[in-house]
């Protein structure tokens, strides 16, 4: 085999090559210069030795001391005809003449034998990168074909070691993987275990982490039971990934139940975490909606930062986009927020999303918004079905580039037996010295007509009456009250509102004093109480009793 008919393909030689063509060698006789001996004139000078030309060369020799690996093989079944010293020395002295697949068994393992004949057919080099070889190395493999003046094709096998490469690699995506499991178990930690279940609402929720190992974000969602029947839902994506995004997510999930807690208004309790996020990272932002559902309103109350609207479901099909208010992004500060509201009665399906789920990089985010409008109106069944359509039709997968968060509601509507359960009853008030005893007497009626025990139906009563008597007792005449009673599967509220702002507070009282002693008895004898200020002035009282389960 001549080598140096295909010598000249090895890297750098057409480029050395050419720079001599660029700039010969001088052919002066330097014996003719007379004085100056020709040593002497080339140090003179500074004129390099004379480079010998490539087909001088002795390519095998060269071959040997190269430190990658090279192999010749020759034909089309590809007949081994040479292997360099790095090559015997990786994988054992190889005796040529035979074909490469028997020849060279670890080639063959790795897949190179179609290389060899995809070089042939297109006269290009083909290159495999970084594959392991059995000798625990990790090489690229280019090869390189060479014709023959009888047609008959000669390929050069030429490999690198990348191995440190290949390690380095691998230690990064070890790196990131780890980093992306941390970032997924500290987000589903943060996330409710276990989503509370209110009493008119069914709810179900998902979060879908991206698939690529930077798409762990901040997305969270929750459900709160505020009492007096009332629920909060909040849906929310920090912006940004990995860990650091987790972490803050979780702070602004803690300081929202904590905030619910004072059952305020939504835009108000948006205002305490626009300024909680500038705390928390002056760099980091987030969106977020939180939103109230009262049973006795039948609407939805709601305050949005930044967020992607709410979008509801009526009885009839009809898709409705609650878009305005919007506010900026919490974290931005200085915006006064404003809350909003859309019905949400009996039979509707309410939505709430990140922009993982609608927000896609080919399309416009109000296009993805509205083919969620689509399959929603389609979307039948309970909330968990529902969510998984939804998440199904948007096409998310497992290896979907960002994280999705989905919180889905239903305000059933009850008939037949289940309506039994949910009764309603309110009576208007004007104070004076016979209002107590009037709401004591409309407390007895329903309770008897909702058929209660003897004890949860004087506890009852007895817990309409303190609670009248504390708004007439502490508010500002004239006085207009409204007493409401309302029983559900589980437990029964009672709940009084009057015009007056100030709120009560359970104190000790003395045994000297005359007042003081009513919320400490609403407080004693029910589950649990409360108090609120209400939209336009005035406050709202209640107290709530859990039912005795029925017996099987």
């Amino acid at each position: 085999m001549n080598f140096t008919r295909w010598s000249a393909r090895l890297p750098g030689t057409q480029r050395r090559a050419a720079a001599r063509a660029d700039h010969p060698v001088p052919t002066t006789d330097r014996r003719s210069e007379g004085s100056v001996p020709a040593a002497r004139a080339e140090r003179l000078t500074g004129e390099p030795p004379p480079v010998p030309a490539v087909d001088e060369l002795p390519v095998r020799e060269v071959l040997d001391r190269v430190p990658a690996l090279v192999a010749l093989v020759h034909g089309p079944d590809h007949r081994l005809a040479y292997v360099n010293d790095a090559y015997a020395a990786a994988f054992g002295v190889r005796a040529c003449g035979g074909p490469a697949a028997d020849a060279l068994p670890e080639l063959r393992d790795l897949g190179l034998m179609p290389l060899l004949d995809q070089a042939l057919r297109s006269g290009k080099p083909r290159t495999l990168k970084s594959r392991k070889a059995p000798d625990g190395r990790s090489y690229t493999f280019t090869c390189t074909p060479a014709a023959e003046d009888n047609g008959k094709g000669t390929v050069l096998i030429f490999a690198t070691d990348v191995t440190d490469h290949a390690e380095a690699a691998e230690r990064l995506r070890t790196s990131e993987r780890r980093q992306r499991e941390t970032a997924v178990t500290l987000q589903r930690s943060l996330l409710p275990q276990e989503l509370e279940e209110p009493d008119d609402l069914r709810i179900a929720a998902t979060y879908q982490p991206g698939g690529t190992e930077a798409a762990v974000g901040g997305d969270w969602y929750d459900v709160i039971t505020l009492g007096g029947g009332r629920t909060a839902l909040v849906i929310g994506d920090v912006m940004g990934r990995g860990v650091r995004a987790a972490a803050v997510m979780g702070q602004l999930r803690t300081a929202v139940r904590a905030y619910a807690r004072l059952d305020l208004p939504p835009h108000e309790i948006l205002q305490l975490l626009d300024g909680l996020a500038t705390e928390i990272d002056a760099n980091q932002i987030a969106t977020c909606v939180y939103a109230i559902h009262d049973p006795n309103e039948g609407r939805l109350v709601y305050a949005s930062a930044g967020h992607l609207p709410i979008l509801v479901r009526d009885d009839t099909g009809t898709v409705l986009r609650a878009d305005e208010p919007t506010g900026p992004p919490l974290g931005t500060g200085g915006w006064m927020h404003a809350s909003g509201s859309i019905p949400l009665g009996p039979g509707s399906t309410a939505v709430l999303y990140t922009d993982g789920l609608v927000e896609r990089r080919d399309e416009d985010l109000d296009e993805g918004i509205a083919s969620l409008e689509r399959a929603l109106s389609g979307a039948t069944g309970t909330p968990q079905v529902v969510c998984d359509r939804l998440v199904r039709s948007a096409g998310v997968t497992a290896d979907h580039d960002d994280d999705v968060a989905v919180l889905v509601l239903q305000h059933p509507a009850r008939t037949g037996p289940d309506g039994e359960l949910f009764r309603n009853a309110a009576l208007d008030l004007l104070g004076g010295v016979e209002a107590a005893p009037r709401a004591r007497a409309f407390a007895s009626g329903v309770l008897t007509s909702w058929r209660f025990p003897p004890d949860l139906h004087d506890l009852g009563v007895l817990a309409a009456s303190e609670l009248v008597a504390n708004s007439l007792q502490h508010g500002i005449p004239p006085m207009r009250l409204r007493l409401r009673l309302r029983r559900t599967d589980r437990r029964l509220i009672i709940e009084v509102t009057d015009g007056d702002d100030h709120l009560p507070r359970r104190r000790r009282a003395e045994p000297g004093d005359e007042s003081g002693r009513g919320i400490a008895i609403v407080a004693t004898i029910a589950s649990h109480w409360g108090s609120r200020r209400t939209p336009g002035g005035g406050k709202a009282v209640w107290c709530e009793f859990v039912l005795p389960k029925p017996a099987d």
